[in-house]
């Protein structure tokens, strides 16, 4: 089952612009070889659903949950760890506590070689009590969603993190309109820099993306190398109200499908999706 997508035929290339319905998985669920899944879950859970879930780490990272000084930040960690565990095992029909990972050089996670997987990338991205998780094969790929907050400086945010470019074309649009443009502009941007694997606060400035809310995400240009921008696709997700939300992958002609996760699976089976 594929979710709806608006189009953008502006383009001589037809390419998906955003997505915006999120699809319960059917029980025979499979990830094609040029399929993206992206998948949406709450953080709140009940003390019982997180016991269940802390059974799938590892003692490191049990051990870390430990050290983290504020109830809240623990029991994050640990839903977000167990279901990325558990989305994994499933991808490769693995027990969760199997998946093994390692972290790129600025800290982009992803699987090691002996983790019995062909080829699979994901990444993932949390905030205010949601998750987003994207998987795919074959093909670099990055996440991000941000909760929108009311009081936030976000023009002189964007002036020191974003492009001249984009800080012109965000105080060329309404005042009305700025303050999602600049949400929408941040995650465009986090989520190619975490496909890349880079550092985030050190490039953000040296790439420009599409920066009005209501026009479809895009990499606009990147410095120094213009045939960057023809080798990724950018599109927006809307998860929530109160929620923006980018995807960005190595590619084009992507199908992407939208998936939410209920909490009574996690007390059926350790499968989220049965």
């Amino acid at each position: 089952m594929k979710c709806d997508a608006s189009i953008d035929q502006s383009n001589e290339r037809t390419e998906i612009s955003f997505v915006n319905q999120w699809c319960l998985p059917s029980k025979d669920l499979s990830l094609g070889r040029s399929d993206i899944h992206v998948w949406r879950a709450s953080l709140d859970l009940d003390s019982s659903q997180v016991q269940i879930l802390q059974k799938n780490l590892t003692q490191e990272e049990s051990a870390k949950a430990l050290r983290l000084y504020f109830p809240r930040d623990r029991r994050y960690f640990i839903v977000t760890r167990a279901l990325l565990r558990m989305l994994l095992g499933y991808y490769l029909d693995i027990e969760p506590i199997e998946v093994q990972f390692l972290y790129r050089q600025h800290g982009k996670p992803t699987l090691v070689n002996d983790s019995n997987m062909d080829a699979l990338n994901f990444n993932l991205s949390h905030s205010n009590g949601l998750v987003l998780y994207c998987v795919t094969y074959g093909r670099e790929i990055g996440i991000d969603i941000q909760g929108v907050q009311t009081n936030i400086p976000y023009g002189i945010i964007a002036k020191k993190f974003f492009s001249p470019q984009e800080v012109s074309m965000l105080r060329d649009l309404p005042i009305c309109m700025q303050k999602e443009a600049f949400f929408k502009c941040w995650t465009r941007k986090e989520a190619y820099v975490k496909a890349r694997g880079e550092g985030i606060l050190g490039t953000l400035s040296h790439f420009d993306v599409s920066v009005a809310p209501d026009k479809p995400a895009e990499l606009l240009s990147v410095y120094g190398d213009p045939k960057e921008t023809h080798l990724w696709s950018l599109l927006d997700l809307f998860p929530g109200p109160g929620f923006v939300a980018a995807l960005t992958v190595e590619g084009h002609d992507c199908p992407v499908t939208c998936y939410k996760m209920k909490s009574p699976w996690l007390h059926k089976c350790r499968k989220v999706f049965q």
